[in-house]
């Protein structure tokens, strides 16, 4: 199979190249070529059944070159994140909506000759139920995005739902929690600084929170994420519901929780070593998510890390 992947060159597409060439099949379909793309590639392995397509996936000889060749799967995790997205709305518009439309269309224009639909895994958010949440999220709550990128996400996965329904691609929205733990990187994330808590904490090194210890949020680790990512791809289609939207599975714990389990795993006085300095904006936007409850994501066979010691342990394990 001709695989796919936008994105490429960030945290959790990198992790999903890596993993795809490992594993070398979805599903029990063989890899024969996996098309990376991003405005950059670096540190992807070499491969002989990698291609990398360095190139703005907005512009329309980009997207010709994706779909050079007959597509099977395709893994839409490009984006411009909240952050950027707010600074820059028409570069978040011109990628985040105008190149996820016009990928769409692409995968219509093969089925119009006369190829197969492919299978969409469209990277969505949990940005898109906007603040304040009610007291418990589920399979049920309205979407209500504060910011452009959940909008713009939002838009994404209604477009995917009509071309599924239409028979141009056979698409899965995967609302993502947050994913731990991201490198060091100017992403343009504004909840980079769980992830910087748990590496710093765990090599014994201190650490400002910009919340409260009991500020609480949705997290999962990176190979959770990956695991789920791969199951969409493989997924079938009667087990998802018509809006082919689930907001996967996640944990909600307390960021205190969360310096507690990284002492417990990797021995650190963690505790000792985090000192909370809660912001405004900070604490409004991450540490005060509900419970959450993802029947039709579970019950369509998605998972989340099982606890929070292996969430940890999973976040910072090698890729």
């Amino acid at each position: 199979m001709r695989v796919l992947v936008t994105g490429a060159g960030g945290y959790v597409g990198g992790a999903l190249v890596r993993r795809l060439l490992a594993d070398g099949h979805i599903a029990g379909r063989t890899l024969r070529e996996l098309v990376a793309t991003d405005l950059r590639l670096d540190g992807l392995p070499r491969d002989a059944r990698l291609r990398c397509v360095a190139a703005d996936l907005s512009l329309a000889a980009t997207q010709d070159a994706l779909f050079g060749g007959p597509v099977d799967t395709v893994f839409h995790l490009a984006s411009v994140p909240g952050g950027t997205a707010e600074a820059q709305p028409a570069l978040a518009r011109r990628v985040n909506l105008g190149a996820t439309l016009d990928l769409f269309d692409l995968c219509r224009l093969q089925v119009e000759a006369g190829g197969v639909a492919p299978r969409v895994v469209f990277a969505s958010t949990i940005a898109v139920y906007g603040l304040p949440m009610p007291d418990r999220v589920d399979d049920n709550t309205p979407c209500s995005p504060q910011m452009s990128y959940g909008a713009q996400k939002w838009m994404g996965e209604i477009a995917l739902a009509d071309a599924s329904r239409r028979g141009w691609a056979d698409g899965v929205s995967l609302r993502l929690p947050g994913v731990l733990a991201r490198p060091p990187a100017p992403t343009g994330q504004l909840s980079a600084f769980m992830s910087d808590l748990l590496r710093e904490l765990s090599q014994g090194r201190a650490f400002a929170c910009p919340t409260g210890p009991d500020a609480t949020t949705w997290a999962s680790s990176i190979h959770n994420v990956l695991d789920n990512l791969l199951h969409a791809a493989a997924v079938a289609a009667d087990r998802l519901p018509v809006s082919r939207c689930l907001l996967l599975p996640t944990q909600r714990f307390a960021m205190g929780e969360l310096a507690a389990a990284v002492a417990q795993v990797y021995g650190t006085p963690a505790q000792t070593l985090v000192r909370w300095a809660p912001e405004e904006r900070i604490e409004r936007l991450f540490g005060r998510f509900p419970a959450v409850q993802t029947l039709a994501a579970e019950a369509a066979g998605f998972a989340h890390d099982g606890d929070l010691p292996t969430l940890v342990r999973r976040s910072l394990a090698p890729l």
